[in-house]
């Protein structure tokens, strides 16, 4: 344990920021178009329109987290159900995946009291509502529905295109593409967490906790599910490593590479 938060602590740091970061995002655009007093929100009548704009925003957060100098180094898991995932994969030690989560749910908590803080009422109104996670008027069977099935689709992509060279490269885009077009389209049915620590974090300050066991139970039983769709379609394929972007020369505590990672 001790060995590995000597080692590793700058990953288990850039983990947690990578998770504020995110949420600091989602809770500034979600304010700017769902807010009522809001100017983007009188000009954009539409709220599938607002929903999709704030989908790109995201979207565009993650693929510049992934690829940004921090992502590089951590491999920008920011979600317990990926780091599980991977270390069911025997790709990340145990004391890692434990501190990485660990990380993921502090980061993201102090990225939604930071924005708090700084937006106020805006914040917290219930147009925003903290950005919670809450199902949808489908209920709480399509809400888990959908919450696994994206969960499963986001964590195929990444193992299909992390471990084909052609395409690893890609992997940040194709993760920020998911995001945009699950918030567009997924969102009115749960929320569109897919992540446990996302959901903690904007539930603890606000204590909305409705149905809160989907987003523990459906995002990491979607992306179990993947690992046994990857290995059945791909037999005896082998999976490089936890990182989503290897291309980098910073140092990768998963499979050992130093300077010359990713050349």
């Amino acid at each position: 344990m001790f060995a590995a938060l000597r080692k590793h602590w700058p990953e288990y740091l850039i983990e947690a920021a990578c998770l504020g970061i995110f949420m600091i995002s989602a809770g500034v655009f979600t304010a700017l178009f769902e807010y009522p007093n809001s100017p983007a929100h009188h000009a954009i009548a539409s709220p599938d329109l607002r929903r999709a704009l704030i989908g790109i925003a995201m979207g565009l957060t993650a693929v510049g987290l992934i690829y940004s100098p921090w992502g590089q180094q951590s491999g920008a898991h920011m979600n317990p159900a990926v780091t599980l995932t991977f270390f069911r994969l025997g790709k990340v030690p145990k004391w890692d995946a434990i501190f990485y989560i660990a990380a993921q749910f502090i980061g993201g908590l102090s990225g939604v009291l930071l924005t708090k803080a700084v937006l106020g009422m805006t914040f917290t109104h219930p147009a925003v509502n903290y950005v919670v996670t809450v199902p949808g008027e489908a209920g709480v069977t399509a809400a888990f529905a959908g919450e696994a099935l994206i969960a499963c689709g986001l964590m195929l992509m990444i193992l299909f295109v992390t471990n084909t060279p052609k395409l690893a490269r890609w992997t940040g885009v194709f993760a920020g593409t998911l995001v945009t077009l699950y918030i567009t389209f997924e969102a009115p049915y749960s929320g569109m967490s897919i992540n446990p620590a996302r959901t903690v974090a904007s539930a603890l300050p606000s204590g909305v906790w409705t149905a809160g066991w989907i987003y523990f139970v459906a995002p990491v039983g979607g992306m179990l599910l993947a690992v046994e769709i990857y290995r059945a379609l791909r037999k005896g394929a082998q999976v490089a490593c936890a990182k989503l972007n290897h291309h980098t020369n910073r140092r990768c505590i998963f499979c050992g590479y130093g300077r010359k990672i990713g050349k």
